[in-house]
């Protein structure tokens, strides 16, 4: 059985920005899952990306049993390729502040220099794990990059310096195939988002996977079992503790 998380949008944006974070915690752990997802671009007020608002929500995830995952919109590197430390270290600590298992951030405009160095001063002594997403822009979501990364660190002498969030769903906002990306990339996937998508272009939006999906079959087929699934996608709002539970035994099982 693989474990599975739950990511805070799934309960909707507004509801988690109107309730916060720490209201949907025991719904999360009566599903059975295992994990958290605090969303940064989620929270109401600066203060609560506060240390002390930071700690006091991860107490209260760990008091529910789960381990946390922290999600910033944040890149990697900036416009120009160049890395942005400044905004790496202050989600770092923002994400050991939390407690979190992992500290999640877009890739941005990789140009073919991965600046390991520069990352690794950033990241040693850190309790989180850098796991980078792919995300619904072409700079950030093409296969090519993801492997340039990769070939990048290792050159570099930093082949596992970080590792990747596989967002199944956002391949298609970027108009490649995740089937694809899964057998180039699984190497180097640490933890997994978990969600289709309908309709086209910008006007795309997440939704549940079919059961039967076969893209889905597929791509959990390649990925390794050892990392975590994570629901991202809209839980049913009427009756969200019951689709919860039902999606993470699909998960876990998948």
């Amino acid at each position: 059985m693989t474990e599975v998380a739950i990511v805070a949008n799934a309960f909707g944006t507004q509801a988690v920005r109107l309730r916060g974070h720490d209201a949907w915690l025991d719904l999360a752990a009566r599903s059975g899952a295992t994990g958290f997802e605090v969303r940064r671009e989620l929270f109401s007020h600066e203060a609560d990306a506060s240390p002390e608002a930071l700690r006091a929500l991860g107490a209260a995830i760990a008091a529910h049993g789960l381990w946390a995952v922290y999600s910033t919109p944040c890149e990697l590197y900036g416009d120009s390729g160049v890395l942005d430390a400044d905004a790496l270290s202050e989600a770092h600590a923002q994400a050991d502040a939390l407690g979190a298992r992992w500290l999640k951030l877009q890739l941005g405009a990789f140009r073919g220099h991965a600046h390991a160095e520069a990352i690794a001063g950033v990241t040693a002594g850190r309790r989180a794990r850098l796991v980078i997403e792919n995300g619904q822009s072409e700079r950030s979501g093409a296969i090519a990059q993801f492997v340039d990364l990769f070939a990048a660190l290792e050159r570099e002498g930093a082949p596992r310096l970080l590792g990747m969030t596989f967002d199944i769903g956002n391949w298609a906002w970027a108009g490649q195939a995740p089937l694809d990306a899964a057998r180039t990339l699984a190497s180097h996937v640490e933890y997994v988002h978990c969600k289709s998508s309908q309709g086209e272009g910008a006007r795309r939006f997440p939704m549940a996977p079919a059961i039967d999906d076969p893209v889905f079959a597929a791509v959990f087929g390649v990925l390794p079992r050892t990392a975590p699934r994570a629901i991202e996608f809209p839980l049913d709002p009427g009756r969200p503790a019951g689709d919860a539970q039902n999606w993470v035994a699909w998960l876990a099982a998948a």
